[in-house]
């Protein structure tokens, strides 16, 4: 009977044990180099911290919290925090430095249409005569019927519809802003390990982010990484709720 209670009693601490928050201390490095301003987030308290420059910080935590690294420079990285990483003094974890991409050159042949250069030719000099013309003494007195250079219409044209077509351009709204933008910032492990979305999902969940008007405010008040980081991970909470088996 003694010894039931005794497992009874130390069950019972170290379920308490595990329902508490303790601070943790760990550093933060990539191929053996500590990283200072690297943001640490605790997505189930909604805290962060940011390292130091030895690449330290500290954060509160338990069992089963899920912890975010993120660097501009680095891929983003996350962890669950295990009764290991609690007992011991210091953890440590290593992020990985972003691959450079290189612009793709495209080399185009370019086909020379020498019938057109001569029509532009000719055209050139016309306006040049034309120049030389009006910069030549007038004969204020004598009035023969003729508009002085004539009038270019289509320049005219150009100035009046050109700016009006250009404006109607400008404003119109790309549907799918969101979805590209969320696309090219994270990368499909992100949503994958971080968000723990199936891969087939990845389509349906930034469609049903698009949907929600607080992505376009998002975009208009252009925020950062993180601020789209934190509306994904609650949109992705959402998307699990209306998609899991009944």
């Amino acid at each position: 009977m003694k010894k039931l209670a005794v497992i009874l009693l130390i069950t019972i601490v170290q379920f308490s044990f595990s329902q508490s928050r303790k601070v943790i201390n760990g550093s933060v490095f990539s191929q053996n180099l500590l990283i200072p301003d690297a943001e640490i987030i605790n997505l189930s308290t909604e805290r962060s911290t940011t390292t130091n420059a030895n690449g330290e910080f500290s954060i509160a935590a338990k069992i089963n919290d899920s912890i975010l690294i993120f660097h501009k420079d680095y891929e983003l990285k996350g962890i669950k925090i295990s009764s290991d990483d609690l007992n011991t003094t210091k953890i440590k974890i290593e992020i990985t430095r972003k691959a450079e991409e290189l612009k793709e050159v495209v080399v185009h042949q370019v086909n020379i249409d020498w019938k057109l250069d001569k029509k532009w030719e000719k055209e050139k000099n016309h306006e040049i005569a034309m120049e030389k013309k009006a910069k030549a003494l007038k004969n204020s007195g004598v009035y023969n019927g003729t508009i002085e250079n004539g009038m270019d219409f289509v320049k005219i044209g150009k100035m009046i519809f050109g700016d009006l077509f250009k404006g109607k351009k400008e404003k119109a709204e790309n549907p799918e802003a969101f979805k590209e933008i969320a696309a090219a910032n994270f990368d499909q492990k992100f949503y994958t390990e971080t968000l723990q979305l199936k891969k087939e999902e990845m389509e349906a969940f930034l469609t049903f982010c698009n949907f929600d008007p607080e992505s376009k405010k998002m975009l208009s008040k252009n925020s950062n990484n993180l601020e789209l980081m934190d509306f994904l991970y609650k949109k992705s909470v959402e998307f699990k709720k209306i998609n899991a088996p009944e």
